[in-house]
């Protein structure tokens, strides 16, 4: 056990981390006096004792931790951690363990799929709960770990690049790890600052506007109304979001750098924003126009208001609804649920392969279309300006196949278990890119309370196995990762 015991007494620190998180639901359920103040004491007390024996039982090793730590350390919060955080949900509303850890884990994935009903009549600090799970997992517990506990001495660049998003890990902002943490915190809590006040001057209340601030920055998707963002039925309300979910959707790194330099200029160099808002303007027109086409709305600015909050918040993987686009003729959603597997950069809070290695993908295929007609031909993949090393180029193709393998995979799980095959594989979809609503039985109207235990543990699987990026994941189920 000595092996892990770095890697166990950082956990312990960061499972008290998470246990403060607690206090905020804690202090506004003292304040609105909603029955369950009771529920967090216990769930604080627990979460901070459990955090506590683990540091104090390995609190005298000091190793620096390897990359397999690193590794080990992230898959164990990102399991850990939703277990923690169902115990108010269990323990409030008494729904059993497997949904309230399908919630945590959506929460924390940023994923925003729910299986509870009536949340307009949720006790307000679970539904702030719920929605400061998906804020913090947004840039995610660990990079904030690195933030604010500086002297964990466990060796903090391993964990932040099994963490951080995206092909391009090894990139720096400052020389070290935890300046870095900090600038992308300090910018993440300012944007999201500036959105509860955009969304109150928009007209929401101070609490609607806080939980749907936490949810766009962290693109999530969840709400304090069953009918999403169609309770408000405010254009006001969804540009705000369009405008916040479209910065979220982008490299927070870019936006550090932009804030540093008072410049937009970054933003110029930044190979995939351009992508990533051209994607997203064509997408938009285009489901607009084809909605119109179909009669679906008599106006086509009504058409162009549904499309644009839709079509954004399901290409940035938040999952925000304005209406039930399960209704529109299918090309419309089945495209908006492509969209999600490619649109956001790195470094952001969504999820999908990244726009960075869609855009690889594409022009690896193009040079090989272009070797097969001019064997002798050189030609580089580059982008950013500069010539993808092979070595990212082969993992981002390795990347791509685990993904399409764990996609197919999972929907015949789930057919198999007997969902029929739109369900299943919008479902995995939906999960494996974070994204939260599908089809079917699992569309924008309903929720995945429908799905039987099994089901739901396959869909917090593969919510897992997106946000850790698939290969997070798979190298610690690997037999090698074991031996020594």
């Amino acid at each position: 056990m000595n092996r892990y015991a770095p890697v166990l007494r950082a956990l312990g620190m960061i499972v008290m981390l998470f246990a403060l998180t607690m206090l905020a639901p804690l202090t506004l359920s003292w304040i609105v006096d909603d029955g369950a103040q009771s529920v967090y004491d216990e769930s604080f007390a627990l979460t901070l004792l459990c955090g506590l024996f683990l540091w104090y039982r390995y609190r005298s090793c000091r190793r620096e931790m390897n990359v397999r730590d690193g590794f080990l350390m992230v898959v164990l919060v990102w399991t850990v951690l939703p277990a923690f955080a169902a115990l108010p949900l269990m323990l409030q509303l008494g729904i059993s363990h497997t949904d309230a850890y399908f919630e945590a884990m959506s929460g924390l994935t940023t994923t925003g799929a729910t299986v509870l009903a009536g949340i307009d009549q949720l006790p307000m600090s679970i539904n702030l709960w719920r929605h400061q799970l998906v804020w913090v997992g947004g840039m995610g517990l660990i990079v904030l770990a690195i933030a604010i506990l500086p002297l964990l001495g466990i060796g903090g660049r391993q964990m932040f690049k099994a963490e951080t998003p995206g092909p391009m890990k090894d990139a720096k902002l400052t020389p070290r790890i935890a300046s870095t943490a900090k600038g992308l915190w300090g910018v993440y809590v300012g944007v999201s600052l500036l959105c509860i006040l955009a969304y109150r001057l928009a007209g929401m209340s101070w609490f609607d506007a806080v939980c749907h601030g936490f949810s766009t920055m962290g693109l999530g998707g969840f709400s304090t109304h069953d009918a999403s963002f169609g309770f408000f039925d405010s254009p006001a309300i969804e540009a705000v979001a369009i405008a916040f979910m479209l910065v979220a959707g982008m490299n927070f790194g870019t936006l550090f750098l932009a804030v540093s330099r008072q410049s937009l200029r970054p933003y110029l160099h930044d190979p995939e924003a351009g992508w990533f808002l051209a994607v997203c303007l064509v997408s938009v027109f285009g489901i607009a126009i084809f909605l119109g086409a179909h009669d679906v709305y008599p106006e086509f600015l009504v058409a162009l208001r549904h499309s644009a909050f839709n079509v954004v918040s399901i290409a940035t993987t938040t999952g925000y609804a304005s209406v039930d686009y399960a209704l529109w003729p299918v090309f419309a959603p089945l495209w908006m649920l492509f969209l999600c597997s490619f649109a956001t950069s790195a470094g952001s809070t969504g999820g999908g392969i990244k726009m960075a290695r869609a855009l690889l993908l594409y022009k690896q295929v193009y040079r090989e279309i272009v070797r097969a007609m001019h064997p002798n031909a050189v030609y580089s993949v580059r982008i950013g300006g500069q010539v993808a090393p092979p070595g990212i180029l082969f993992a981002v193709l390795a990347f791509g196949f685990m993904y399409m393998v764990s996609i197919v995979s999972l929907t015949l799980l789930l057919v198999f278990t007997g969902l029929d095959a739109i369900t299943a594989f919008t479902a995995i979809v939906a999960m494996v890119n974070n994204t939260g609503p599908g089809l079917g039985e699992v569309g924008p109207s309903t929720t995945f309370a429908v799905l039987e235990d099994f089901q739901t543990w396959i869909c917090s699987f593969a919510m897992l196995l997106g946000r850790l990026e698939i290969f997070t994941l798979l190298v610690v189920l690997t037999p090698a990762f074991w031996r020594r």
